[in-house]
Parts: C-alpha cells; structure tokens; sequence
C-alpha cells in the first residue's frame, strides 16, 4: 500500500498579495487551486499551479521586514523547444523588475534570465 505523498512548494511572502497572484495567474497562466482570504482582499494564503508547480503566496504584514530577492531563486527549466514561451514569461515579469541576467545565451542554456520582478521575487528561467 503506497502511503500519501506530502508535497513541496514554493512559498513567497509579498505585500499586495491580491495583485500578485493575478500577475502570476497572467504571467505563467497559472489556474488559482486554493485560496483563503483576508478581510482586506489580500491573501492569507493561496496557492497556484505554475506548470505542475505549487507557487503558494501570502500577505506579508506590515511589520515584517521582507527580504528582496537575496534569499531564494525560484528556477523554472522548460526544455528545448520551448523558448516562445520562456520570451513570453521574461516579457512579462521584467515589467518593473531589476534584471541580474538579460535574456540570452548562458553557460547552460541557449535561452536564460534572471531576475527580481516587482513583488522582489528572484526568478531565473531558461530553456
């Protein structure tokens, strides 16, 4: 008898939580699989599947200092063939963000970027 699996996920903690799970929603065309509410619309906790992934993101509060992007580096490798969309993804995050990497040819890839979008989360993708 095979036991349940436990899951992993990226978690992220974001002022603006409402807007950032849209952007996600828009960016990664990420489907909303769970989500609790606070009184202000914000989130206390919800969670998106990005490609099979869990992208879960909560309401930082007020008095929480958060870290921008120094501390984790969400990686998404979607493979040959896929750089349509990895150009499509990288458009769409690097609207306000601070890119540490330009689209383009990398070490390990033939299409890669890095970058910390507008809600301080630290992506890098690649092909």
């Amino acid at each position: 008898m095979r036991k349940k699996m436990l899951r992993s996920m990226m978690q992220v903690f974001v002022r603006e939580s409402d807007k950032a799970v849209m952007f996600y929603q828009q960016t990664f065309g990420a489907e909303l699989i769970s989500a609790y509410s606070n009184e202000d619309g914000t989130y206390m906790h919800a969670e998106l599947d990005v490609f099979g992934q869990v992208l879960a993101l909560s309401e930082a509060s007020k008095e929480e200092e958060i870290a921008i992007g120094n501390t984790m580096m969400f990686c998404l490798h979607f493979g040959k063939g896929k750089e349509v969309l990895v150009t499509k993804i990288y458009d769409a995050l690097k609207d306000g963000a601070q890119i540490t990497s330009p689209l383009g040819p990398c070490s390990y890839s033939s299409l890669e970027a890095s970058l910390v979008d507008k809600f301080g989360i630290w992506w890098c993708i690649f092909v």
